[in-house]
């Protein structure tokens, strides 16, 4: 019986391109395999007719000289390839998911991404600063160039894959490719490694980076450095560099997100009488007039001295937390005029001592009630 036309088999255009041809493969090699249709003795003969189509059309030769002479053009090419193992159907399938494809070729990977802490001021994040850092690299290395071997020796051929870049392992009924686990690909193996690199090719290093770190940057906050990460591997593209950001803590202010807060301590005479003091800020510093009468625990808020974040529209606010002081180390003049002022306040506790008197009166109800 005649053969079909290879095109027509897997259902496709004669102008399809290699993506569209093993999309159409895969789906009649998991529609027509024998282990999925136990029951249909024609299974088999659809699916060694797709297998045969496909390592014909997926090949640039060989599909050129079917499509010049037809069947005729690639007889001897194929011969008895529609007789070969299941298995080797799988490996094209599932040979991605284990690390290699057809004909050895060695897997592509992304090199690794890396992590640096840099820890810095509450200044410098509010208002970015420009720094360099040192991180460990690699670089080619110069006694062997990168190929791993020692000077005047070369790599030979894997002895366990015999230079296919992978292996067979059986996987149930099917016999399923994967990356070769001594040469990881490549196809060879270095029996005289390079002494300075030990057979990697590569020599660490120091390198320097210049990094601009933003206006407004929190603690957590990561700033990428693209392509600054290990190498790939096999020519793969470079992982990046993230720099995790920690802030010190500041002996004057807390942050919270955009916004400052700072305690501000003031004396018992500037609380009762009233007054101006003035207050660090990131920018300078700032007077607050500090009304009479003030107690403990009053905030006084001051609009746009915060921080402007990374992604916000205008700074947060600055928050001072009054704190009255209680005097230290008197000396006896001092507490002669405090007993003083405290038998003065006592003739009218209610009126000088509006809080104390609360308390008292709440503390009395408690053990009458």
């Amino acid at each position: 019986m005649a053969k079909r036309d290879y095109y027509e088999v897997l259902g496709v255009n004669r102008d399809a391109s290699e993506e569209d041809l093993k999309k159409s493969y895969r789906r009649l090699a998991m529609k027509w395999h024998p282990d999925r249709n136990p029951e249909n003795p024609k299974a088999e003969e659809h699916f060694k007719e797709a297998k045969e189509a496909y390592e014909v059309l997926a090949d640039a030769n060989k599909r050129a000289a079917y499509d010049q002479f037809g069947h005729a053009g690639i007889e001897q090419h194929v011969g008895g390839g529609a007789g070969a193992g299941f298995g080797d159907i799988f490996s094209d399938i599932f040979g991605e998911i284990f690390g290699a494809g057809r004909g050895g070729r060695s897997t592509v990977f992304r090199g690794a991404d890396l992590r640096y802490n840099l820890e810095i001021t509450l200044e410098q994040a509010a208002h970015g600063f420009d720094t360099k850092i040192r991180i460990p690299g690699t670089a080619t290395c110069e006694s062997c160039k990168g190929t791993g071997a020692r000077p005047g020796t070369h790599a030979a051929t894997c002895p366990t894959c015999r230079g296919a870049g992978q292996v067979r392992v059986s996987q149930g009924p099917f016999s399923i490719a994967q990356t070769c686990p001594r040469c990881h690909g490549s196809g060879s193996v270095i029996p005289n490694p390079c002494t300075v690199c030990s057979g990697s090719g590569r020599v660490k290093l120091q390198k320097t980076l210049s990094v601009r770190i933003p206006p407004g940057v929190d603690e957590g906050d990561r700033v990428r450095l693209s392509g600054e990460g290990e190498p790939g591997v096999n020519g793969g593209p470079a992982g990046d560099l993230y720099l995790q950001v920690h802030i010190k803590p500041h002996p004057v202010f807390t942050r919270d997100h955009d916004d400052l807060h700072c305690e501000m301590p003031i004396s018992i005479t500037t609380a009762a009488l009233g007054g101006e003091i003035s207050i660090p800020t990131l920018d300078g510093s700032a007077k607050i007039r500090v009304s009479a009468e003030t107690q403990t625990g009053k905030v006084f808020r001051l609009r746009a001295k915060g921080i402007k974040g990374v992604r916000s529209q205008a700074p947060g606010d600055l928050f001072c937390h009054v704190v009255v002081e209680t005097p230290v180390s008197l000396t006896e003049r001092q507490r002669q005029l405090l007993r003083e002022f405290e038998s003065i306040s006592l003739q009218d506790s209610a009126r000088h001592h509006p809080r104390a008197k609360g308390w008292l009166d709440k503390v009395k109800e408690f053990f009458e009630g």
